[in-house]
């Protein structure tokens, strides 16, 4: 009888203690397998003094790990494709010299809204490509052909001494490495792919470059390769064939980097850079 009456008490102990800590007006859902096991797993976690696996993917719901918000990728993604898309319209010609453009009419022409088109010309703005027109847009820089040989020289007196210093020191195949770049200019030009070759062309540079080690001595290179690429106000676009004959210099120069030929580097490297387009 005793007994009876301690277990009875023990139940009306318990079942007051368990509706005092679980309000009735909260409900709290049956644990499926699944969650009792992740409730383990976090419980195990805190015990190691880790932090519980729960917390490092909370709000995701995919199996590969945290990752960035999607609308941030897409943003980011978005100006770079409109302002590689204005840089081909740049050299194609598309964008006139000395015209004003707006970031709205031009997302309409990209199928986007302004604001990836006006980040994109603000930074075509900083490498001097276009100038910002207050309540108007952007209006696109005029060139003569002085400023044109003025970065023809400067890119000379920077990749002139890198390339016959490399030609030195590099082995063959490395420059056989290269082949496929210099090919791929060869292949946009032959069908007049000005936008194509442009950024074939700078590729090709930079990779030539980047066997030098020195990261700054190729950004600089390459910003003044982009701007060697604007068209003159006058002549908005360039010949085939003067992308036909560009082009044929880079398979020459590897020929002549791969034979160790420091007089044919040297010359081509100066003859290419007074082309106006290499």
């Amino acid at each position: 009888m005793e007994q009876r009456r301690g277990r009875e008490q023990a139940r009306t102990s318990h079942t007051s203690i368990a509706s005092m800590a679980t309000p009735a007006s909260v409900r709290v859902p049956e644990q499926s397998r699944g969650d009792q096991a992740r409730g383990e797993q976090v419980r195990g976690d805190e015990a190691r003094g880790e932090q519980p696996r729960s917390e490092q993917v909370r709000g995701e719901h995919t199996h590969s790990g945290p990752t960035a918000p999607r609308h941030a990728v897409r943003r980011h993604s978005v100006r770079g494709q409109i302002l590689d898309a204005l840089r081909a319209a740049l050299v194609d010609g598309q964008l006139v010299p000395g015209q004003v453009y707006s970031a709205p009419v031009l997302g309409v022409r990209f199928g986007v809204s302004a604001t990836p088109v006006r980040e994109a010309m603000q930074q075509l703005a900083i490498e001097g490509a276009v100038e910002v027109v207050p309540n108007r847009g952007f209006r696109v820089s005029e060139r003569g052909p002085r400023e044109l040989a003025e970065l023809a020289e400067v890119r000379a007196l920077i990749e002139v001494p890198v390339m016959l210093r490399l030609a030195r020191s590099v082995p063959p195949a490395r420059w056989c490495a290269l082949r496929p770049l210099a090919d791929a200019t060869v292949a946009a030009a032959a069908v007049g792919d000005r936008a194509g070759y442009a950024e074939s062309d700078r590729v090709f540079h930079s990779a030539v470059l980047a066997l030098c080690g020195n990261e700054q001595l190729v950004m600089v290179a390459d910003d003044l390769h982009r701007r060697s690429q604007w068209p003159l106000g006058n002549n908005p676009v360039t010949r085939r064939a003067d992308l036909l004959a560009d082009a044929a210099e880079h398979t020459a120069l590897l020929d002549a980097l791969i034979a160790k030929d420091l007089a044919v580097v040297q010359s081509l490297v100066r003859e290419h850079f007074t082309g106006a387009e290499g």
